[in-house]
């Protein structure tokens, strides 16, 4: 959530920045509900203030002498108690307006970096740098030919048990997904960050919290009969593990890594990527995640992409990271890095993680904080899929496919498959 006082304050600041992601923004009438609300909150300081000094005021002239029941004494507690009443009037009319301003900032996303290109749509993403060596062989399958073919999963039976656009792995592809996860969880945990294993449902104050209400309430799925929502990725469960405390300045940066099942409807997205695992209502993914001290979240970002370029170099998955220009950022980005796995059966990159630094977004919209000494100021946060695991096996199947129909699995991989290679069973 932005800082309501850059709205009170500095409203240029804003509308300029959002300008840079395309969005036209009139920020009048927002400016004027924050002058209002600072002014009341002025106004019941100063009232607040002179009510204490009554009240001290009745005390000093009781010790000097005076009836506590006399006419002295019961005109300053008149005085005393019209001012609570003007105070408790002031109040309301704060929190009104507060809650007003509130509802209305968390609709705007996330201003830009300054280091974040300026672009109009993907087009304008920034190619950053690559790794590995394509494969451009000739006639080669896309993963859900080879899936089918060596009967990794089935999508027929999975839309009569839910709908479509769910798929239900089988014998070795189950496997490999189980052995995707282990990996990535492992390789991740050598380098430091702790194991999460949040709950799958979370409600409607931890999805505020990291941005997806109020904006993508209509993408997420939602039980009935609960506050309760399917979480779109463990970004949401693991921002609020902290939702409403203060973190010790001494222990930043606090570094998670993170699985859960993650539940999309992918509004706008049909017609899209309908065969195979690449757009999927449900799917395995772990998610890495930091808090930082604000003055390090540049440098985290720079990590915590290297450490998801890490999964795909181990997997010896060719691919390239593309720094994505202000049009093309997230709704919590301040800015991000979208590492793209080459797909050879498709003979495209395609994206496989974005790393994003959110600067204090999340953190104010679910009051995270650091203190040293007697500063009290808000954390950085960062997350990035390290992967997505169903993505990942697509690429791996494409880039592993051989000329007698099996897959070669990469070497950091066959411990955890218990095989070098998927073939017909």
């Amino acid at each position: 959530m932005l800082d309501q006082r850059l709205v009170r304050d500095n409203p240029e600041t804003i509308a300029q920045q959002l300008g840079r992601r395309g969005k036209a923004v009139d920020l009048t009438k927002l400016q004027l509900i924050a002058q209002q609300q600072r002014d009341l909150e002025q106004q019941r300081s100063s009232l607040q203030a002179e009510g204490n000094r009554i009240g001290k005021e009745v005390g000093q002239r009781i010790k000097s002498g005076a009836d506590p029941k006399g006419d002295e004494v019961a005109e300053l507690r008149q005085q005393g108690n019209a001012i609570k009443q003007k105070v408790a009037v002031l109040e309301e009319e704060e929190k009104q307006l507060s809650s007003e301003l509130k509802q209305q900032l968390l609709g705007f996303p996330n201003l830009p970096s300054d280091a974040c290109p300026d672009g109009r749509s993907e087009d304008d993403n920034v190619e950053v740098r690559r790794w590995g060596t394509p494969r451009v062989d000739d006639n080669l399958e896309e993963h859900w030919q080879i899936a089918d073919r060596l009967q990794l999963f089935d999508t027929e039976r999975s839309v009569r048990i839910a709908q479509s656009r769910f798929v239900t792995l089988l014998g070795q592809g189950a496997r490999l997904e189980r052995g995707l996860i282990n990996f990535m969880l492992d390789l991740h945990a050598s380098k430091g960050y702790r194991e999460v294993l949040p709950p799958v449902l979370v409600n409607s104050a931890s999805l505020t919290g990291s941005g997806q209400l109020p904006k993508f309430a209509e993408e997420s799925f939602r039980c009935a009969d609960d506050d309760l929502w399917l979480t779109p990725t463990a970004e949401v469960p693991v921002t609020s593990l902290h939702r409403d405390e203060i973190i010790p300045a001494d222990q930043l940066p606090l570094r998670y890594a993170a699985y859960s099942p993650c539940f999309r409807r992918e509004a706008g997205s049909y017609g899209r990527d309908t065969r195979g695992l690449i757009r999927l209502h449900q799917f395995n993914k772990v998610e890495l995640y930091w808090f930082a001290h604000p003055d390090h979240s540049e440098e985290a970002h720079q990590q915590i992409t290297a450490d998801a370029e890490a999964v795909l170099q181990a997997l010896e998955l060719p691919y390239r990271v593309l720094d994505l220009c202000t049009a093309d950022l997230g709704f919590s980005a301040r800015r991000t890095y979208d590492l793209e796995v080459w797909l050879p059966g498709a003979g495209a990159y395609r994206e496989i993680s974005s790393c994003s630094v959110c600067g204090d977004f999340q953190a104010r919209r679910s009051s995270i904080r650091t203190k040293e000494g007697k500063a009290t100021k808000l954390v950085h946060t960062l997350n990035g899929s390290g992967l997505a695991v169903g993505r990942t096996m697509a690429a791996l199947l494409e880039n592993g496919q051989q000329s007698d129909g099996s897959v070669l699995l990469p070497k950091a991989l066959v411990p955890y498959v218990g095989r070098e290679r998927l073939q017909p069973e």
